[in-house]
């Protein structure tokens, strides 16, 4: 394996969380890891759903910022500075969730981490 492909971001989106993890693909083992279920995250949510209780997606653009930012400062403190990203899982999902992760993918390479295969990506 080349030096770019050892750490593996993937994203795990629901209307609920957004979540990123970062693994190593030869043991599938989590080396750092950012949600937005996070205490950080609570309040804002809680109040969101007080004011519009129907509320199904409890994330936006953001908070998938905020995510990206969390999880750069994670993976440099662990001095990972380069992911890889799994383009084609990337593209396979919804246009309009594509278009919401933008702001992830941009806040991790913002904030110093470079995402091998982030170029190839298309945002809606």
């Amino acid at each position: 394996m080349d030096r770019f492909s050892r750490h593996l971001l993937r994203l795990v989106i629901s209307c609920r969380k957004l979540s990123a993890e970062v693994s190593l693909p030869q043991t599938e083992a989590i080396v750092a890891m950012a949600t937005s279920s996070e205490p950080e995250f609570a309040l804002p949510q809680r109040a969101l759903l007080a004011r519009n209780p129907s509320k199904k997606i409890l994330w936006n653009a953001e908070t998938a910022a905020r995510v990206g930012e969390i999880l750069a400062q994670r993976l440099l403190a662990i001095g990972v500075d380069v992911v890889s990203v799994d383009h084609g899982e990337e593209l396979a999902r919804p246009p309009h969730w594509r278009r919401s992760v933008s702001p992830f993918f941009e806040s991790v390479q913002r904030s110093g981490v470079r995402i091998e295969g982030a170029e190839k990506l298309r945002w809606p």
